[in-house]
């Protein structure tokens, strides 16, 4: 683990364990292939970003108690289940450089799994009658749904703007990170205000999130991230997007013409990475990602000083850092 990272969790290292005590709970089984897939799972090395929005957000507005621990708990059940889904949807036998659940077990038991997974966590909001938190949960994973069918959709027609792209971003990537934060505030009964900056917090982290996840694309070190993934799965990222609406109609007919083909050389694939860098695609990604981190920093200020508050902007600066 990272130095950052150790610092981003120090407020909350006592609830954190509690909340790996929690989740491992749910990881378990008596039929005999569910356990041991769920223990597979276990094994493999995860940050749990997410479970730390929730607790951090929870200490931000009040104090972390079993509703925040059932809570943190949920989302990282409902987040391991769509990573699930996503590497049979995207026919990915890795993940982190290791071997998926659908590379191990195929497809079917992999889905069924996720499944697993995903009732697991609504059972626990039901259990406990914390339907309050079950709506919050319901209605991200409503937008998560949305969101990647339009941009499946749309990466098949190639109709794609900044405008678009934001609003898939919103819906696939921010509405989770949203979700825990604003499911974080509401165990402690926090204001309706709190809630309200806490989800708009979570929600603009998750678009830096994915501003982050764009400009990996272009880097060669092992980043977790197979270099250029997304050209060559023709994905439609912001850098590319940019670089698309200030080019000539000339060089975009030929950029759009190559970045819609199924199989790109590496020559290829260098010179759409050039195009990109030289219209200034990256550039103005990062200076974006930068502006939603500015935006987060005022929402954090309406909150009363704190470690908490202080590790959110370390996160904040993790986030848009991480792998570089």
């Amino acid at each position: 683990m990272s130095d950052s990272l150790k610092k981003i969790q120090k407020p909350i290292e006592d609830e954190l364990r509690l909340f790996k005590v929690h989740f491992s709970e749910f990881m378990s089984s008596k039929v005999l292939i569910l356990d041991r897939i769920l223990k597979y799972v276990v094994k493999q090395k995860s940050k749990k970003i997410r479970p730390i929005l929730v607790l951090l957000s929870s200490k931000l507005c009040g104090e972390v108690n079993e509703t925040t621990y059932r809570s943190a708990t949920l989302v990282e059940l409902l987040h391991t289940a769509t990573l699930v889904h996503d590497d049979v949807v995207d026919n990915s036998h890795f993940r982190r450089n290791v071997l998926s659940l659908n590379a191990l077990w195929k497809n079917k038991i992999a889905v069924l799994v996720g499944d697993y997974l995903l009732s697991q966590g609504l059972l626990l909001s039901v259990r406990h009658q914390e339907f309050e938190q079950l709506k919050v949960l319901s209605e991200a994973v409503d937008s998560m749904s949305q969101g990647e069918l339009l941009q499946i959709k749309k990466n098949q027609s190639l109709d794609f703007d900044e405008e678009l792209y934001f609003d898939i971003t919103r819906k696939k990537t921010a509405s989770l990170m949203a979700c825990c934060c604003e499911m974080g505030a509401i165990s402690t009964k926090a204001t309706t205000e709190q809630v309200r900056n806490m989800k708009k917090i979570g929600e603009i982290i998750g678009v830096i999130f994915q501003l982050r996840d764009d400009l990996l694309d272009f880097k060669e070190k092992d980043t977790g991230k197979p270099f250029a993934s997304d050209l060559k799965d023709n994905k439609f990222t912001l850098p590319l997007i940019y670089a698309l609406r200030t080019s000539s109609w000339f060089e975009k007919r030929k950029m759009m013409h190559r970045a819609k083909k199924k199989k790109l050389s590496k020559a290829k694939i260098y010179g759409l990475i050039e195009f990109i860098r030289d219209s200034g695609g990256i550039d103005y990604t990062k200076k974006l990602m930068r502006q939603y981190q500015t935006e987060v920093l005022q929402l954090l200020q309406k909150f009363p000083d704190s470690p908490a508050r202080a590790s959110f902007i370390e996160l904040l600066e993790y986030i848009c850092l991480r792998n570089q």
